[in-house]
């Protein structure tokens, strides 16, 4: 890691689509995410203190714990940005500068490719995949740790649910559609690990994801989507959650005819980073729960 999280958490930014499109998700988890920018800031955030000196330790306390290596607080880091990035890398960053203007998505038409069901639900099972490790990762417990993340999730809030209801609309709902979850599994059970093993996102992640081989990989990659379906759906159930509603909410900045939608997701993976985005801040706002709690 070449940034420190400290330089990581200076450098989100304050605007541009990523914020925009979380603030449009907002009626999913209502008040849950606040864009908190600043290590400093995010100290003061999560511990509500305001004593410079111990602002400064705490900061000193969670960069060490980020730089211990033995941790797993940077590999926690590394598999946000990574999972993030192919997709990102495929868009032009100056399409997000455009957010003061309300886009008009079909002059981007030419210049995007959706990507094909298969490839945008391994994306969506990767996500999944990487939500996991990277809980295991924080909290110091084995990658397999499947019952213990399903678990938690029930108590997930702030950054980290906004993360989770932003995977459901943007990597689920809008590309797949509203039978996302069933699509998903179909295709898992009839993936091949020579066809996992060909996209970008895992040769990149599959170091970190359990299992002895591609099938076994696979396999763990199945057991993970399995266990979190019954979430995802409920909460598409409680929030009465369609393609057609989060698109509603996105109006205000995309304008995008209804049956463009999988031309909305690739628009979406270009400009956006919200898995980095809200990954870093959730790995800054353990740290320093961590750190505080040791000063």
């Amino acid at each position: 890691m070449s940034k420190s999280i400290i330089e990581l958490v200076d450098n989100l930014p304050t605007g541009g689509m990523t914020v925009s499109v979380l603030r449009s998700l907002d009626f999913v988890v209502p008040g849950e995410w606040k864009n908190v920018v600043g290590f400093k800031n995010t100290v003061c955030e999560v511990t509500g203190e305001d004593d410079p000196a111990l602002i400064q330790a705490i900061s000193e306390r969670a960069l060490w714990l980020y730089n211990d290596k033995s941790e797993g607080y940077q590999r926690a880091s590394w598999l946000f940005q990574t999972v993030d990035s192919a997709d990102f890398a495929l868009g032009t960053a100056a399409l997000a500068n455009k957010i003061g203007e309300k886009i008009s998505f079909l002059g981007f038409l030419n210049r995007l490719t959706p990507k094909a069901d298969t490839a945008q639900t391994i994306d969506l099972c990767l996500k999944v995949v990487v939500e996991l490790v990277a809980f295991c990762q924080i909290n110091g417990i084995p990658g397999d740790s499947i019952g213990d993340f399903v678990n938690a999730l029930s108590d997930y809030s702030g950054e980290s649910i906004m993360r989770m209801a932003a995977l459901i609309c943007l990597d689920g709902l809008i590309p797949l559609g509203p039978d996302f979850i069933q699509l998903a599994q179909s295709t898992l059970a009839g993936l091949s690990p020579s066809r996992l093993e060909q996209n970008p996102t895992f040769k990149q992640i599959s170091s970190l994801i359990p299992g002895n081989s591609s099938q076994g990989k696979l396999n763990f990659i199945g057991e993970s989507f399995d266990s979190v379906k019954g979430w995802m759906g409920g909460v598409v159930a409680a929030k009465g959650l369609t393609p057609e509603k989060v698109v509603s909410h996105l109006q205000g900045f995309v304008e995008i005819a209804d049956d463009k939608l999988d031309y909305l997701a690739a628009f979406l993976d270009t400009t956006t980073n919200y898995y980095e985005h809200t990954g870093t801040q959730t790995v800054a706002h353990r740290l320093i729960e961590r750190a505080a709690a040791e000063i």
